[in-house]
């Protein structure tokens, strides 16, 4: 059963492809047909059973995305106790459940909180009428209040909302509205995402990035939100994420940090023993295979300096350049006019943006790194 967390340790991800509706914004792997999910807890397991263990490793982090992983039910015990089989579990493992505030049940919460899950991340992405029809949210706001209380109810003291912003027709003052109501909920962490229309989403067919917010625009709305939540206790720890102290994701940080973590099911990805991988988008490929990983698409190596630079200054603890080397200096000398520009900060050779440089990482990245 449980671990020291000293063991040598990874993340587990689990994509559970289902969703009783798909809203029009979504570009992740899901279907709305929900008549496999037992074989899909088996499916999982399965994957699980013959997935690489070497011996001593064990799960520091555990987190069912998607989809609406919460529809598996009780299967997610299963696989639970599968993973703990295959990778027993830290003693302090995070054991994190994505779910919608509209399919919550107090019984099936009580249950999963007994099983081990221990964090729940609720898709409320709006807290008004218009703001949830027009995301093609199918809960309501009095839904979601009764989500969270339920939660806490039934003994989940980590609890995690996300909220969307750059909505079409959204103002600065909004977007501070939308902030202050997810923090209003008490949660101890936010996610704030900025709204990207996604090829081949029903929302990139109806034109609607022609309505949303400019840069400007969405530059003001979103430094309001995060101006908000600060005053409301949450410290800005990544581009779209604020956490009360103690409460970051553990899981996400591990992404963000470059730890190994193997990830289960149609479209999921893998970092592990120095390379990257993919298990391909496909739920009756995932079904019948006795074993993915013999299938999945190689991606490439793990690591190098581009991808270090990209991750670490997600992370409002910035870059560390002292132990790079030449390149390190050479970022140092590129963040100078960065610096002035009030993109970024540079304190004791780490290189860390600013909530002005997090709108536009992709291109402070771009010019920190040699051509």
């Amino acid at each position: 059963m449980a671990l020291e967390a000293e063991e040598v340790s990874l993340g587990l991800y689990f994509h559970v492809p289902f969703c009783k509706s798909r809203c029009p914004y979504c570009d992740f792997y899901s279907t709305t047909s929900l008549s496999r999910r037992e074989d899909y807890t088996a499916a999982l397991v399965r994957a699980l059973d013959t997935a690489p263990a070497p011996a001593g490793t064990s799960a520091a982090t555990l987190y069912f995305g998607g989809g609406t992983p919460y529809l598996l039910g009780r299967g997610l015990l299963a696989v639970l106790k599968a993973a703990d089989r295959r990778y027993p579990l830290t003693a302090d493992c995070e054991i994190t459940l994505e779910a919608n505030p509209g399919d919550l049940s107090l019984s099936l919460l009580r249950e999963l909180r007994a099983g081990g899950f221990n964090r729940l991340s609720l898709g409320l992405q709006a807290g008004d009428p218009a703001g949830l029809r027009l995301l093609g949210r199918r809960h309501t706001a009095e839904e979601s209040a009764r989500g969270v209380a339920m939660a806490r109810q039934a003994g989940f003291a980590n609890l995690s909302v996300d909220l969307m912003l750059a909505t079409p027709g959204q103002t600065p003052q909004q977007a501070a509205a939308l902030a202050e109501y997810g923090a209003g909920l008490g949660p101890e962490h936010i996610s704030a995402y900025l709204l990207k229309v996604e090829p081949g989403t029903p929302f990139a067919r109806d034109g609607m990035a022609e309505r949303c917010p400019g840069e400007d625009e969405t530059a003001e709305l979103y430094l309001a939100a995060c101006r908000t939540l600060r005053e409301r206790g949450y410290r800005h720890y990544e581009i779209s994420n604020f956490a009360r102290p103690g409460y970051e994701s553990r899981h996400n940080l591990g992404y963000w940090q470059g730890r190994d973590y193997l990830g289960l099911g149609p479209s999921a990805a893998s970092c592990h023993g120095g390379r990257r991988y993919r298990m391909p988008p496909d739920l009756g490929w995932f079904l019948a295979s006795e074993d993915p990983w013999r299938e999945v698409e190689d991606q490439g190596p793990a690591g190098g300096l581009l991808e270090q630079v990209m991750l670490s200054l997600r992370l409002a603890r910035g870059l560390d350049t002292r132990g790079l080397g030449e390149e390190g200096a050479a970022i140092l000398r590129r963040a100078a006019p960065l610096k002035e520009a009030g993109l970024l900060t540079v304190r004791d050779g780490v290189v860390a943006l600013t909530e002005a440089g997090f709108l536009v990482s992709n291109g402070v990245i771009l010019s920190l790194l040699p051509e």
